[in-house]
């Protein structure tokens, strides 16, 4: 069978088949080879630009011939449909109002052997932390576990602070515009899986949060990937910003359903030319416009210009509605 593939020196070829793991990638119904002191990986689909800038030097994406491993088991076999699920380190959520649910937990356990916890997820996202309720469906009797994300670690609980691993592309995709000299401030910084990895990239993070189990999360999370450059701030970032007048090259506003709310406080704090990169939720009749709208009128107030640098529509949330990203640039 031919198929994409990663092409990459024998020597490097563990650090980047962890990788396309990571990105749950790697195709794991066909056989790697090796020939001439190179390892081919077969993927799922072909990278981007920016994921193969993330392998080892000297890889290569190309096309070639794999052989099948014999059939592996799937969800569909055993349940005669695929769920729809999502994995957090070694727990998997569903919704637990899933007419099957207890036989779909069954199933991920027996399908996924690193899961050892299938959650159902007994509430929407709620509250001023936006957190979710959960109760064990199969496994081990917990809701924390350690997410591993583009070689960073994060230690969370579901249901005590948000986390989802939806975003990771989204997430690395601002990690590759942040420069060594830049100052970063993340307004909800929640456990860390923006601050974290921008962190290693830049000359200083600020990261904030309102949620005190988020905060005692990053905290353990800065520490279990050794990031001495954070600082962590708990609290309203409207207060908190007060403290960082124009100092910061990019300001995360990763809040989608209320950040307009610190728009004031998001441009006191960017400075001349800096970024803000703002998150909303937006109806598909209205993407962006009336979300500009709302930044140029802050920046008015206090007599500053906005230059629209990017818009994108992130990923679609419910229907008609849609998680976007516009980025910015305040004069």
């Amino acid at each position: 069978m031919k198929c994409p593939c990663i092409a990459i020196p024998i020597k490097k070829g563990e650090p980047a088949r962890k990788f396309l793991l990571e990105l749950a990638i790697l195709d794991k119904t066909l056989k790697i080879s090796s020939e001439d002191g190179e390892l081919y990986l077969p993927i799922e689909r072909e990278l981007t630009p920016e994921e193969l800038d993330e392998l080892p030097k000297g890889a290569k994406q190309v096309e070639r011939e794999f052989e099948s491993h014999e059939k592996i088991l799937t969800l569909e076999d055993i349940l005669g449909f695929t769920p729809g699920y999502e994995v957090v380190g070694d727990i998997a959520l569903i919704e637990a109002d899933e007419p099957d649910a207890k036989k779909i937990a069954d199933a991920l356990l027996q399908i996924h052997k690193n899961v050892q916890t299938v959650l159902g997820a007994v509430s929407a996202v709620e509250g001023e932390f936006r957190t979710r309720r959960f109760k064990v469906l199969a496994g081990e009797d917990r809701t924390e576990t350690v997410h591993k994300d583009h070689g960073f670690k994060y230690k969370v609980d579901l249901e005590r602070a948000y986390f989802t691993p939806r975003l990771s592309t989204e997430r690395q995709r601002i990690v590759l515009q942040i420069g060594e000299d830049d100052v970063v401030l993340d307004m909800f910084a929640g456990v860390g899986p923006y601050s974290i990895p921008i962190a290693k990239k830049c000359k200083k993070v600020i990261a904030m949060d309102k949620n005190p189990d988020a905060i005692h999360f990053l905290k353990e999370n800065v520490d279990l990937n050794s990031i001495e450059n954070i600082e962590v701030f708990e609290g309203d970032a409207n207060e908190i910003a007060l403290n960082f007048e124009g100092i910061a090259d990019h300001v995360i506003m990763n809040l989608p359903h209320s950040a307009d709310a610190f728009l004031d406080a998001a441009i006191f704090v960017t400075a001349p030319q800096g970024i803000i990169h703002y998150y909303g939720m937006t109806h598909e009749d209205d993407l962006f416009d009336s979300s500009i709208g709302l930044i140029e009128a802050a920046a008015k107030k206090v007599g500053r210009s906005v230059e629209v640098v990017e818009c994108r529509t992130v990923r679609s949330y419910a229907p008609h509605q849609y998680n976007v990203c516009i980025e910015v640039r305040i004069d």
